[in-house]
């Protein structure tokens, strides 16, 4: 695995070696030796894969609050995606910042999501499918969120969004004037 820093503190895109032979290939997704290695959060409480239909389909930008904060290491298993993270931890040098790239079954990269990050992607193909591992359970009454269209953060999603759901829409915008130069 290369731990690959982001433009984001804390958050890196994890390159994932291929291992192939006449059969295809192995890859490690996960090996808690090598996050505690680069210090990361090594705890995963729950795995959960979403599936999606069509290209343009818009989840996020979701997180937990405190005390069910979560870290998450997302992945796309199937298709491709246009993953997205926002630091919204207010002490942080990158807060209000947003990253973005392009996981693909094919790339075999994986996003690791540091707690105190709102996420989200938007599908580039259909039938496109995630694969999350989290360090918490999925606690409904600490769930958040900020809204996917935020003027203030302006994300530069590549496609147009054909589907969202209305929670998803009605998340509140982020409270801010403008957000900090990037990083």
């Amino acid at each position: 695995m290369d731990f690959i820093p982001t433009t984001l503190n804390g958050a890196y895109l994890i390159r994932l070696e291929r291992h192939n032979d006449d059969r295809g290939f192995f890859s490690r997704t996960f090996c808690r030796r090598e996050f505690e290695k680069m210090g990361l959060n090594s705890e995963i409480s729950q795995c959960n894969l979403a599936f999606n239909n069509k290209a343009g389909t818009l989840r996020g930008m979701h997180f937990q609050t405190q005390p069910y904060s979560e870290v998450k290491l997302v992945g796309c298993v199937s298709g491709s995606v246009f993953d997205v993270i926002i630091d919204l931890r207010e002490e942080s040098t990158t807060y209000s910042c947003w990253f973005g790239t392009k996981l693909s079954a094919d790339n075999l990269e994986m996003l690791y999501v540091p707690k105190g990050f709102a996420h989200g992607y938007q599908t580039l193909v259909d039938n496109a499918a995630v694969s999350y591992m989290v360090s918490e359970s999925y606690c409904p009454e600490y769930e958040n969120g900020v809204r996917w269209n935020d003027p203030v953060l302006n994300i530069s999603w590549p496609l147009e969004v054909i589907t969202v759901s209305k929670k998803d829409s009605a998340w509140p915008l982020l409270n801010i004037k403008k957000p900090k130069d990037g990083p």
